[in-house]
């Protein structure tokens, strides 16, 4: 761009002026910013980290709050296999109770017959060849084994049992088919009263 010069006559350089006026005018240095903080670029770089890091704290610790609840698919699950688990000891009990009168069903018949009578026993899926004598004790303590296995099994269902009812009155489980009776049960006392919690509802 030209300068005017010294010899322009002052009516041109005037109008000159007035039509270049923009173009002189000063531009902002770039490492001042002019939203009225007045920091410069690595000072308002360095706030600008800081409020990020900030803002991940505050998100991090509200996910760690968050992750203590417990949900309602992690209740279900709890509850479902604590009942499995406490169907498996049931199984499990009343088929020793079905050996269980095998056995005194087999000793209370061999009582009766000679000793020395020949009998065939199942060892490892082989019948093998014993006489009653040699037979009927083996039974018999086969027989207070297998008791002393039902007694620790009906212990560990009784205690699973405590186990599930505690679970399910913490969290208040309802079976399904379990809503009328307490709705009947209310309007029979007129208690009126609402629960507190809706709990939560298994099949």
């Amino acid at each position: 761009m030209m300068k005017p010069s010294l010899k322009m006559d002052p009516n041109r350089r005037a109008a000159w002026r007035q039509r270049h006026r923009g173009e002189w005018a000063v531009t902002p240095r770039p490492d001042v910013t002019h939203g009225g903080a007045g920091l410069r670029r690595p000072e308002a770089q360095q706030a600008a980290k800081m409020a990020e890091s900030s803002g991940r704290a505050g998100k991090s610790s509200g996910s760690g709050a968050g992750k203590g609840a417990v949900s309602a698919e992690q209740v279900i699950a709890g509850f479902n296999r604590l009942r499995q688990e406490q169907r498996g000891l049931a199984s499990k009990a009343a088929e020793l109770e079905m050996e269980l009168n095998e056995h005194s069903l087999v000793i209370d018949t061999l009582k009766e017959v000679d000793e020395a009578r020949k009998c065939y026993r199942m060892v490892g899926g082989v019948l093998v060849e014993r006489t009653v004598k040699e037979v009927l004790p083996a039974l018999e303590s086969n027989k207070e084994q297998i008791q002393k296995i039902i007694e620790t099994l009906t212990q560990q269902l009784q205690a699973k049992g405590r186990e599930l009812n505690e679970f399910r009155e913490k969290h208040n489980i309802r079976l399904m088919g379990e809503d009328d009776k307490p709705a009947a049960k209310e309007n029979s006392e007129g208690a009126g009263a609402k629960s507190t919690s809706a709990g939560v509802l298994v099949s």
